[in-house]
């Protein structure tokens, strides 16, 4: 087993906000809101009760070659664009293929491709369902297609936790790594599911904000008067490497993998449990795979979703680790600004979390108008100062089902 500390070597993403990892950060501290209505004729058509969504602001088919992005869902279209753009970003390193690894996640998977192929079944029959339909619309196709593309042969895996789903595949590239197992991984997560038939489920359930007229301003985590997540849309990636590996090479190194942790709720298939008891004892994992306590950490990316009781039970759950610490330290609800990419969330906010560290300055939070005083959390609508000397931030994840995964960075 290897004692070497895992750093980040290379950031990518296509979000809601941007096509990028640096112009997504830069919308993000700029206070943008990547939700807006929905500009298709299936909204109007099955009069959907949430006609909005933040969808990815540049469309990846724009990115890809045309004979590429036909053979993969939307979901690994993003998954693709956001690897590349990472693994530009780590400065493409020589690495023996069997010593490289990818791990990316969703949360749905192939949709689009799935609903569309039914479709085609039901109005044309059987002899024109595309032969690349079940390629395309299983879960695992992004992690395929992103090692494929970079020849990686130590493995590829999927997670499908729900949102905790690429959260807990950077713990799992983490792991892999610190076990000695590869040398480089690529970690990450994808969604693309804006479709009519999520969109009538969640708004079925009571999950989505019904803020038609405004929807800027419909995700608004920790405010008295939140009603709901919205919707996102596209993918992140990070690369991952040992120390060693990273110096031997000469990369630049964005922040230090400090440690993660996984737990389940086992309470129910959709609401959190009231008290995050799974919740807090993830980040406690966390903390403890970092060897760090509660006092060296100085800055939360919330999960947040803006939901009336998943805000809350994630409070309950800092406060239990924290206690009163807890509203003294930096929160950053990222979600109020790009929505909630679901599977692909996790690893978009480990972005978010690396780059706060890196500028020293956790994002701001939009549209809190009213904070609820039942959630006293230290959150601004502008960005806060960390300070200086060691910092020490945690991510936070978690998914219908009751998966709840929490990664911990250091600053470099």
């Amino acid at each position: 087993m290897t004692t070497s500390r895992i750093v980040v070597t290379g950031i990518g993403a296509s979000s809601p906000i941007g096509g990028t990892a640096p112009e997504s950060w830069s919308a993000l501290m700029s206070g943008a809101s990547g939700a807006r209505t929905l500009d298709y004729e299936w909204v109007s058509q099955y009069e959907l009760p949430v006609t909005f969504a933040a969808e990815a602001l540049v469309r990846p088919e724009t990115v890809l070659e045309r004979p590429e992005a036909k053979r993969l869902d939307p979901a690994a279209q993003f998954a693709l664009v956001a690897a590349r753009e990472a693994w530009a970003d780590a400065g493409s390193p020589d690495v023996e293929p069997e010593r490289f690894g990818v791990d990316f996640a969703t949360g749905i998977g192939g949709v689009w491709t799935l609903l569309d192929a039914w479709d085609t079944l039901r109005e044309k029959g059987p002899r024109r369902v595309m032969p690349m339909t079940v390629p395309m619309l299983m879960p695992n196709a992004a992690a395929a297609a992103v090692s494929m593309h970079l020849n990686a042969r130590a493995y590829a895996r999927t997670v499908a936790s729900a949102c905790a789903s690429s959260t807990e595949s950077i713990v799992n590239a983490l792991e892999h790594l610190r076990l000695g197992l590869a040398d480089i991984v690529i970690a990450g997560g994808t969604e693309s599911a804006i479709h009519p038939i999520t969109v009538a489920s969640f708004a079925s359930m009571q999950a989505l904000s019904r803020r038609n007229d405004d929807p800027g301003h419909a995700s608004r985590p920790y405010s008295v008067d939140r009603d709901g997540f919205v919707m996102g849309e596209g993918a992140a990636a990070v690369v991952l490497e040992t120390e060693e590996h990273a110096r031997a090479r000469g990369a630049k190194i964005y922040a230090v993998v400090a440690g993660g942790g996984i737990t389940a709720d086992s309470y129910h298939i959709t609401a959190p449990e009231p008290e995050g008891l799974g919740a807090s004892r993830a980040v406690r994992l966390a903390l403890e795979a970092a060897g760090a306590s509660v006092d060296d950490v100085t800055h939360i990316n919330a999960h947040a979703t803006s939901t009336p009781t998943g805000d809350i039970a994630e409070y309950r759950a800092l406060l239990s680790v924290f206690g009163d610490r807890v509203h003294e330290i930096p929160v950053s609800a990222t979600k109020a600004s790009t929505g909630h990419l679901l599977g692909g969330t996790g690893a978009l906010e480990a972005i978010f979390t690396i780059l706060a560290l890196r500028d020293g300055q956790a994002p701001p939070t939009i549209n809190l108008t009213t904070q609820d005083p039942d959630i006293p959390l230290r959150v601004s609508g502008s960005a806060i100062p960390l300070g200086d000397g060691p910092q020490l931030a945690i991510s936070n994840s978690f998914g219908f089902g009751g998966h709840n995964a929490v990664v911990a960075f250091a600053s470099v």
